[in-house]
């Protein structure tokens, strides 16, 4: 996999890759995502073997405009308020594919949904349109673990998976926003459900569209961010600490970290969810380097940004 500059020059070259069957990850505002045509098999089974990603986990498919993703699903209402207040951004819909599309059953796990997200990172944005085509991309590292925010990220947990003759990375820098996108499922005309937590609060979008709901227990699949155990370091994690032993390092939030701890990352001194979600996979990234042998995690608050925050701590202690 070879790193390449996000300038006019670079972004032709990542595009004439992904025409030609080839991945390439490339930063949004929320993590790095590896991306394939979403009308190409091939290239989507490669994504999924390059993750070891379980089939039956779908991937978000990334589109360059509204016009584009009403091509591919069908929007009502709802999904157009949506879409018009809050795309391009860190917002994905899941809803009934509109057919006949052109769309890899691979990337939609079979279903009859689809996921759609309209980044706003100029880089994806640049990047989607001079593909000329929808992207398929879940985030750009093995399946389970910590997401990438950075290009070295990428590289560190995918380099060898990849072809280093087909395959590119993108390097945009750090991520601004560093935890994955909402995820509301409206596939059903009578019910909205909040699949994933994320880069946009809850409280903005039921401000829209009114309460919603929690996934449905039992069923299928409709987006990634819902497996048990996800967004996993190799330590093990230790939730809402208000000690910290010997062998811990501490992943600290606000100005009074735990006292104890010989290795110490604070994802904000401040008490800002902002910053915190900017911090958080690239601070479990150096607690997990070092010679702990786990990870204690200080309280955060579940509101606003750190519901999403909670929610990744949660699913990596599972």
């Amino acid at each position: 996999m070879r790193p390449v500059s996000p300038d006019e020059a670079g972004l032709a070259r990542a595009a004439r890759a992904l025409q030609a069957g080839g991945l390439v990850a490339f930063p949004t505002e929320t993590v790095y995502g590896l991306g394939a045509a979403v009308t190409d098999g091939g290239a989507v089974a490669r994504v999924y073997a390059a993750k070891g990603r379980p089939a039956h986990n779908p991937l978000i498919v990334h589109v360059a405009s509204l016009e584009a993703a009403r091509r591919l699903g069908a929007f009502d209402g709802r999904a157009e308020l949506l879409a018009e207040a809050f795309w391009p951004g860190p917002l994905t819909l899941v809803l009934p594919q509109r057919r006949p599309n052109r769309l890899s059953a691979l990337a939609t796990a079979g279903l009859d949904t689809v996921a759609l997200r309209f980044p706003g990172h100029p880089v994806a944005r640049a990047l989607l349109a001079a593909a000329g085509l929808p992207v398929a991309a879940p985030s750009a590292n093995p399946s389970g673990q910590t997401s990438p925010t950075t290009a070295a990220h990428v590289l560190a947990d995918l380099g060898d998976a990849l072809d280093p003759l087909r395959d590119l990375v993108v390097d945009g820098g750090d991520c601004p926003l560093g935890v994955e996108s909402t995820v509301v499922d409206l596939s059903s005309p009578d019910r909205a459900r909040l699949l994933r937590p994320g880069g946009l609060p809850r409280a903005v979008l039921g401000g829209l569209i009114g309460p919603l709901l929690g996934p449905e227990a039992e069923a299928p699949l409709r987006s990634p961010g819902l497996l048990g155990r996800h967004y996993a370091p190799r330590l093990p994690i230790r939730l809402d600490a208000c000690e910290v032993g010997p062998d811990e390092a501490l992943l600290a939030f606000g100005p009074d970290p735990l006292m104890g701890a010989r290795i110490v990352l604070n994802l904000s001194v401040d008490g800002r969810l902002d910053e915190a979600a900017r911090n958080l996979y690239a601070h479990l990234r150096r607690l997990d380097a070092s010679d702990a042998a786990a990870i204690a995690v200080m309280p955060i608050p579940e509101e606003g940004l750190g519901e999403a925050i909670a929610d990744r701590l949660r699913r990596a202690a599972a």
